[in-house]
């Protein structure tokens, strides 16, 4: 009963102190005549960034897959800001990520934001999509990789821009190598992918070493990225990770209790916020961001290890020339 009772009181700690250190954005930029694009901005963090956007004027592009009408309306009745328009895009599925690319720069004149927040969680076993790629590679990583270097160019036009990737604290776990990039099912047999965040922990080391890349290759364009670590945030994602590791008696107990103590969607939101406008970050372009800080980069970021990342990237998206912008 004692050993029961500690268990809570710790558990009621962490969650008192998770709630103390939340970061709060409190830049006062305007952003009347922005156009912020944001992926994954139906639900979750990316719909509380776009309402905070919004509600500082920015013109936003929802880009999701599902709910997209919903949230649109949504946007526009909480902020009354008209200027909110909804595009479909599939991450699962590079010929979607270059059509809609396609159509972003045939209707938008500039674009002053580009958020590639959208996610899906660890798999247990190797799901493949149309393209042959891992899934949760792939939609975290992958398909941002292509949609930024595709909208890179009407970025450069509407200088001062951003970018900013929405990475994770799990990246620190992650010792993958460049030719894991897209795992083989022998992968998802190793013993350490169960201690060390898998394939969303490589994902999102990938995101920051793209972040770190990109930045090299656009200083002094006039366009900015970031990459932001939100914390642990009680979204549909950690739900949707526990519904798939049914036979993971730790896994979902260990999630669960992410959900139950982990942040709303609201808190995890205020750095993504923070890092897309204030004016405080101007000069950390390439940097990884957490609770409003810049933060040390990881010891895995080596310039080999983002340069093999890089070329092995382009290399397995068989990405045209024409389509490489740095």
């Amino acid at each position: 009963m004692h050993v029961g009772w500690l268990i809570v009181v710790c558990m009621a700690m962490v969650a008192f102190i998770n709630k103390l250190i939340c970061f709060w954005c409190r830049s006062k930029v305007c952003l009347v005549g922005k156009t912020a694009l944001i992926t994954g901005a139906a639900s979750g963090m990316g719909m509380q960034t776009a309402l905070a956007l919004a509600a500082k004027g920015c013109r936003i592009i929802v880009a999701d897959l599902v709910n997209i009408e919903e949230a649109v309306k949504k946007i526009k009745s909480i902020t009354h800001n008209p200027h909110i328009i909804g595009k479909s895009v599939d991450l699962g599925s590079l010929k979607s990520v270059r059509q809609f690319a396609k159509n972003i720069l045939e209707t938008e004149p500039k674009l002053d934001l580009l958020m590639c927040n959208a996610g899906v969680g660890n798999y247990r076993i190797r799901i493949e999509t149309v393209d042959g790629l891992e899934k949760t590679m792939q939609v975290n990583y992958f398909s941002h990789f292509l949609l930024t270097h595709l909208l890179l160019g009407l970025l450069k036009k509407s200088s001062p821009s951003r970018i900013v990737f929405t990475s994770s604290e799990a990246a620190f776990l992650s010792s993958f190598k460049v030719d894991e990039l897209n795992p083989n099912e022998e992968y998802f047999q190793k013993i350490l992918t169960a201690f060390n965040g898998g394939v969303y922990s490589n994902s999102k080391l990938a995101v920051t070493a793209a972040v770190r890349s990109f930045a090299k290759r656009i200083d002094g364009t006039g366009v900015k990225i970031y990459a932001v670590h939100p914390g642990v945030v009680k979204t549909s994602f950690i739900s949707n990770t526990i519904s798939k590791d049914k036979n993971y008696l730790l896994g979902i107990l260990f999630m669960s209790y992410l959900y139950i103590f982990g942040k709303t969607p609201e808190e995890g939101a205020q750095t993504l916020i923070h890092v897309a406008h204030s004016d405080e970050v101007e000069n950390d372009s390439g940097k990884s961001f957490l609770e409003g800080m810049r933060i040390p980069d990881l010891p895995q970021l080596t310039n080999r290890f983002c340069e093999d990342i890089w070329q092995a990237t382009i290399k397995i998206l068989k990405m045209e020339s024409h389509e490489i912008a740095c």
